[in-house]
């Protein structure tokens, strides 16, 4: 056999090798779904449950709630059901529901509501398959006990959503506030809203009935009263809430309501959890600090969110200088913030004025 010909058969062969090579490879590829990782998605080994809501060990939660488990791959929802996610309490008894799976998240659904001041527990069991089919590598089990409050829906803003600060009859600024959301003001008109600049909008400002603010003003209208008239399992607080924790729920007050201090929010770790809180005909007020000293603050922990905080204000609300304040203030009358207070939320009033001071107002996230 000639040189040339013993060349040219090796480098057939090699090629034959090269090209199974690359097809063997790209079996490899479909088979693991690419980059290593098995056919159908997610990552490699038995589903995990990452986050569970009501969390473990948590108290005082809402005889309503729904529970919750969240895995870190898809999983098969044929294989997510009352015989896999289970709830009982008190003791070994058994909580009848439904479950339901959307995203990464399962959903334990109680026929009724739960025991007040009982503990319960949960369980995902290794029944729970991803879509590969691996089912966890042990029953996943968490404990929580129940309070006495009834968690409540939040209240529909409409499109009201976008309006940091929406007044009847004026909004009148001094300083330099800075708005991060829209302004509006309806039935009054543009020339009714005063001191922009030096105030800054970081949004579109509206005015009048024709406009957007027209009917933010009917949707909130709407949302005034929703929050106004919620009755399930309400809690008689004191005139001064200011040095209290507070859980999801309805809070009443006969008076005015004060915040002297710190206020805090405590989620339970449900970031879904809603405060609501109703003054029906009287006034909303927190303390004045200095530039030096914080006047009154609401803290928001365990997952609570500015966004889920109502204050249905009957009459007026102030915000004390240099105050933290928090929450979407709903106010039959006027809305006031002195130097230097600062919102993470919404003041949004019916039919008075806005009035502000140096302050800085922000949209909360959902």
């Amino acid at each position: 056999m000639s040189k040339f010909k013993r060349m040219n058969k090796i480098f057939s062969g090699g090629l034959f090798v090269l090209m199974a090579g690359a097809l063997l490879t790209g079996c490899a590829d479909n088979i693991l779904g690419g980059g290593g990782s098995p056919a159908g998605g997610g990552s490699a080994g038995p589903p995990v449950v990452t986050s569970v809501n009501p969390a473990n060990g948590a108290t005082k939660v809402a005889i309503n709630r729904h529970i919750t488990a969240t895995f870190n791959k898809a999983m098969k929802p044929a294989t997510l059901s009352s015989a896999t996610f289970t709830v009982t309490g008190p003791g070994t008894t058994s909580v009848s529901g439904s479950v339901s799976y959307s995203g990464l998240t399962a959903t334990f659904v109680p026929i009724n509501a739960l025991t007040a001041s009982t503990g319960y527990t949960a369980t995902v069991m290794t029944g729970a398959r991803d879509l590969a089919g691996d089912p966890l590598a042990s029953n996943y089990v968490w404990h929580f006990t129940t309070g006495t409050l009834v968690a409540q829906a939040p209240v529909y803003l409409g499109s009201a959503n976008s309006f940091v600060v929406l007044a009847g009859s004026t909004v009148t600024n001094t300083g330099p506030t800075i708005l991060n959301g829209d302004l509006g003001l309806s039935p009054g008109v543009s020339t009714s809203i005063t001191g922009f600049p030096p105030g800054i909008v970081n949004g579109v400002v509206y005015s009048g009935v024709t406009s957007p603010a027209g009917q933010a003003k009917i949707d909130l209208t709407n949302a005034y009263t929703d929050a106004a008239s919620r009755s399930t399992a309400p809690v008689t607080v004191t005139a001064d809430l200011g040095g209290t924790t507070v859980y999801p729920g309805l809070y009443v007050s006969g008076s005015s309501m004060g915040i002297t201090g710190d206020l805090t929010l405590d989620a339970q770790g449900d970031s879904e959890a809603v405060f609501i809180f109703q003054m029906p005909s009287s006034t909303l007020t927190t303390a004045v600090g200095s530039p030096t000293v914080v006047g009154s603050q609401v803290i928001l922990t365990n997952g609570a969110k500015a966004s889920n905080v109502y204050w249905q204000v009957g009459s007026s609300a102030t915000i004390g200088a240099y105050s933290i304040f928090k929450g979407n203030i709903l106010s039959d009358a006027s809305i006031s913030l002195g130097t230097g207070a600062t919102l993470e939320g919404r003041a949004l009033t019916h039919s008075g004025a806005v009035t502000l001071l140096s302050n800085t107002l922000t949209l909360p996230a959902p």
